[in-house]
């Protein structure tokens, strides 16, 4: 079976109410390229989330979002993965990190949750820490350490200004950019131009 990319997931949370925040920008890209590929997501019941999917043969890759809740998301990863019959390496999870500023990605092949739930439940679901993960920063509440604790939910369950979105469409479109382009050959090249990428390039 090969490495090449199969399924793309976004954290986020379900409903109108959580639609465009923080928490939610991994929903936000699979959503922007679900639209340039013109896929329609549609709820899946056995896979507890949304997906869709966009090309052919061999080249097809599934989009899902989970409708579990952020805590919960590793139970529809989990059910896609055994479902497709994909191999970890075939998936990549995009998530938010408060750890990084607005404007910065992290790509990592493994590691720990940074404390972010839903990879953490994803990783208990799947039982390793070995796939594919990017971190798309939405900056921290505070840079003071008891502010930042008090601030955490309103912050990830909060929107972003007009100001940080022309910044996050930059970084939409540069991720999308190199999802286009993965291939088993080339993880590392991408993961280099992501990581060093800088929304005034």
């Amino acid at each position: 079976m090969t490495d090449d990319l199969k399924l793309l997931v976004g954290l986020g949370n379900p409903g109108t109410e959580y639609d465009k925040t923080r928490h939610n920008v991994g929903f936000m890209v699979l959503e922007e390229i679900a639209r340039k590929n013109n896929c329609i997501f549609r709820e899946s019941k056995k896979l507890f989330g949304k997906t869709c999917e966009y090309g052919t043969g061999i080249e097809k890759t599934r989009l899902l979002m989970p409708n579990t809740y952020m805590n919960e998301s590793g139970k529809s990863v989990r059910s896609a993965t055994d479902w497709f019959d994909f191999e970890k390496s075939q998936l990549i999870v995009l998530a938010d990190d408060m750890d990084l500023p607005l404007g910065k990605i992290r790509v990592r092949s493994k590691g720990s949750s940074g404390g972010h739930n839903g990879l953490k439940s994803i990783i208990n679901h799947l039982g390793t820490t070995e796939f594919k993960r990017l971190k798309i920063g939405i900056g921290a509440p505070s840079n003071v350490q008891k502010d930042r604790k008090s601030k955490t939910i309103s912050h990830v369950l909060g929107r972003f200004s007009k100001e940080e979105f022309i910044i996050l469409n930059f970084i939409i479109e540069e991720i999308i950019s190199c999802i286009e382009s993965i291939t088993s050959n080339n993880w590392e090249k991408i993961t280099t131009r992501l990581n060093s990428y800088k929304p005034d390039n």
